[in-house]
Formats: structure tokens, sequence, C-alpha cells
């Protein structure tokens, strides 16, 4: 019982380390974790190695995590199938759809960094593919979702009450990806793409006035010159932390049983003239909410068929049911473990600061890394 109880604090004590070390740049893996890696390692090793500057390695890391999860991430279904008898966090990582997103955006800076602009237009249109059939599955996620709200009205207490106030996106979109592939498009004079792709980032930021500014020369067939665009990630995304909870059913007593919830790392720097791009908070609350949903649902009913199965026994005229009863309380608490693994070296917030240079130079983009209030990563890429 203490080993599976113990897997949400271990995982939570274990992404806590990683984003410590990323806050110290310290982006070296242990070869035993490199040599067993999952999803979830994939994830992490291929950021660190992107901001080491190893971005062949990076890319050819997230290359091994999309093909892994070439079917996986575009269907929602298949990460609620995780979630069985002895809970989420004893099966391979399954990946939020906003992961495979962000995938394709330390890609494409990956191979910007190359100077790998072939590539780099590969991973931009399979993204825009990627997004398309994401935003069909979330739809498809959230009526089946409405469904079993309605046909599960009693568990409706179990959903977290605060995520009315929780701010979230209406679709499946990551604007930071989004902007950037208008940018590149944008500079290689493929204005019909740039306005696709630009389109979308000011659908999703429409107060972002420096996407306004490249939409309009995309419209025009301009293209912009002695021009910087600097990203600049803040913070961290949020984290999942394991909730207990209990009711009272009838006839049966009190269940026992854990849930999922996310807490918010608002420890941040908001860069001076810069605008909001990507609230990555909402982008995962965005899944998340929806996730809950079966979660909560799943949580209760695996619960309450365990502590009707414990009610048997204590009732039946076993002399041995005292102790079964009490090895099945036992088994329904260790059983009732919870999935809190996420990305956990997400920012929090990507910022863009969209500035005309003195120079008469080549474009450039830079991107830029914050931690607790310090710069972590710092990168300027020169663009053809």
């Amino acid at each position: 019982m203490v080993f599976l109880s113990a897997c949400a604090a271990t995982t939570q004590s274990y992404l806590d380390g990683v984003q410590k070390d990323f806050a110290n740049t310290n982006y070296e893996i242990p070869q035993k974790q490199l040599d067993e890696q999952n999803n979830l390692d994939l994830l992490i090793h291929g950021t660190a190695l992107f901001h080491a500057d190893e971005y062949k390695q990076s890319d050819l890391t997230f290359e091994e995590f999309n093909k892994r999860n070439l079917n996986e991430t575009s269907s929602s279904i298949l990460r609620e199938s995780a979630g069985l008898l002895l809970g989420n966090g004893v099966n391979s990582y399954k990946p939020y759809m906003m992961d495979s997103l962000f995938v394709s955006y330390y890609q494409i800076w990956d191979l910007l960094a190359l100077q790998d602009w072939s590539n780099a237009r590969v991973v931009i249109n399979q993204s825009y593919n990627r997004q398309q059939n994401m935003s069909i599955e979330y739809q498809k996620l959230i009526e089946k979702n409405k469904n079993k709200i309605s046909e599960n009205a009693q568990y409706s207490e179990l959903i977290d009450k605060n995520t009315n106030d929780w701010f979230a996106f209406s679709d499946i979109m990551n604007p930071a990806l989004m902007y950037l592939s208008g940018i590149y498009f944008l500079n290689d004079g493929d204005f019909d793409n740039a306005i696709t792709y630009l389109k979308r980032a000011n659908g999703m930021m429409p107060e972002n006035t420096f996407i306004k500014s490249d939409l309009e020369l995309a419209q025009k067939h301009i293209k912009p010159t002695n021009t910087s665009w600097q990203f600049i990630e803040s913070g961290f995304a949020p984290r999942l932390r394991e909730k207990n909870a209990s009711l009272f059913l009838p006839n049966i007593g009190m269940i026992y049983f854990s849930m999922s919830e996310p807490y918010f790392n608002n420890n941040f720097t908001q860069p001076d003239k810069a605008q909001l791009l990507a609230n990555v908070d909402a982008m995962f609350i965005t899944e998340y909410r929806e996730y809950q949903i079966n979660e909560s649902i799943r949580a209760f009913t695996s619960a309450a068929s365990k502590a009707a199965a414990q009610a048997t026994l204590y009732n039946s005229h076993n002399n041995s049911a005292p102790l079964l009863g009490i090895l099945s309380s036992i088994y329904t608490v260790a059983s009732s473990n919870t999935d809190v693994r996420t990305w956990a070296t997400l920012p929090k917030y990507i910022y863009v600061l969209r500035d005309n240079k003195n120079t008469d130079t080549k474009n450039n983009l830079i991107y830029t890394r914050i931690i607790n209030g310090k710069i972590t990563d710092n990168k300027t890429i020169n663009l053809k």
C-alpha cells in the first residue's frame, strides 16, 4: 500500500527536482533515465537539449516522441483509457494534446537554429494538420462529456467547483506555435500561408498588436525588414497535485478516493513593453477541464464499487470477513492513486516583443527563458 499510495508524491518530488534543475540551468539527464525513457522523459530531455543548444539531438528526441505517439495524441479517448484498476500513475504517461503542439513549437526553434528551412516548413505543415485534427477530437470530447454529466448528475459535485473561474480557451490551439509559423512564412514571402497562420494567432490573442502588424503586412504582401521578434517564456505552467476526497453512501458507508487538482505557479516575470502571446495556464486548463469530468466519475465509481464489495464482506457470515474487509479497505485506498504527471518545464506565459532594428541586417528571432526572475536561456537566430 505504501508504494502505490506514494506514487503521486514521488512523481511530484521528481518534477519539483526537474524544475529546480532547469532554474539552475542544469540540463544533464542521468544515463539510466535516458536508457529507459518514456513519453514524459522524452519531453523533458528534448527541452533540456534545446536549452543546451544541442538542436539536432533535441529535434531527434522530439521526433522519437512523435513516432511513439503518432496516433495517440490525436485522440483524447486514448488518454482516458489509462485510468484503470490501479490508477493512472502506474501506466505509461499519456500525453496531453497540448504536449504534442509544444513538441512542434520547439522543433521549429530547433530547425530554425540549424538553418534547416525546408524541414522547418515540414514541421509547420504537420503541426497545422495536427491542430485541425485535435480540434475535431476536442469537440467530440466535449459532446461526450455533456452526455456523461447528464447521465451521472449525482457525481457532479466531485468536479472542482472552481473550474468556472479558470480562464480557458474554446478550442485546442497554440497561438505561439501559430505566430512563430506565421513569421516564418512572412519572412519567406509566402503571404498566403502567412495570412492563414497569423489570422489564427490573431483570433486567439486579439489584443496583441504585434500579431496585427504582421497580419497587415502579409495582407499587403510586404516582407518586414530590420525586424526582430523576441519570444519570452516566463515561469512554469500548472502542475497537478493529488487531492484526497471522501463521500458517505447509504448502506455502504464512507468511501475514499483520490483525484488530481491543478495548482498554479505565480512566480513569473512580465517583460517591459512585451505583449502576451500565449497563456499556457489557459491552454492546459482548456484540456484538463474536460479530462477532469471523466476522472471524477471514474474515481467515484471505482471507489464506490470497491466499498460495496467491502460492505458485502463485512456483512457476510464468513469467519474471515473482518480480515478480508480490512484488506479490501487497504486495497481501495492503495488503488485510488491518480496521475499527476505533466510536462513540468513548460512556461506559464509566452510574451513577444517586436522591434525595428536600427542597423540594416537580417530579420532575426530571439528566444528567451526567464525562471524565478532570472534569464536562464537567450539565443538569437537569423532569418533568411
